[in-house]
């Protein structure tokens, strides 16, 4: 199963992520993908493992080919964020590119029970952009329509509130 979490910066997307991946029973696997480059990604980082503090989740930091992470057999796995992953994917030097980002995911998608992948939505944001910025956000809204042609759900979180965009019948929580 997979479910596609989106919404915009403070929307409160990852509190979602996290309470629906609550409800699923099984081991849970938070993958982080966010490279702890400077003060700010610091800050992001504790905030985020405040946030899943002694809710029983193991977490498994990996930036790039998440496909290959090493992940538990059968487990509820909440990649934290696609954002974060094409970043790496394009510009690290680990990277394997823009593909890799949806390759990669979509294989991470076999190996779980269920996928919960939170996503920025960038395409509301009304300013022109160029270069490497236009590319990134091209490339993380085609990635994004592909995810969620592929998901069973599709949640999108305006203000902290979860609004239903696709949900395929019979999927088990």
């Amino acid at each position: 199963m997979l479910t596609l979490v989106i919404g915009g910066a403070g929307s409160g997307k990852s509190e979602y992520a996290e309470s629906h991946a609550m409800k699923l029973d099984g081991r849970r696997v938070y993958l982080a993908t966010m490279e702890p480059f400077g003060a700010e990604a610091g800050r992001r980082i504790a905030r985020h493992r405040k946030m899943r503090e002694n809710k029983g989740y193991e977490t498994i930091e990996r930036f790039t080919d998440v496909g290959n992470a090493p992940i538990p057999e059968g487990a509820n796995v909440l990649l934290e964020d696609l954002g974060n992953l094409l970043a790496n994917e394009l510009y690290s030097p680990a990277g394997g590119g823009a593909g890799a980002a949806l390759t990669g995911v979509c294989a991470l998608a076999e190996k779980c029970r269920h996928l919960t992948v939170v996503t920025n939505e960038i395409g509301a944001g009304g300013a022109d952009y160029e270069g490497n910025t236009l590319t990134y956000m091209k490339e993380l809204g085609r990635i994004n329509c592909g995810l969620a042609a592929r998901a069973d759900r599709v949640i999108e979180v305006i203000c902290g509130i979860p609004q239903v965009r696709k949900e395929v019948k019979d999927v088990d929580d």
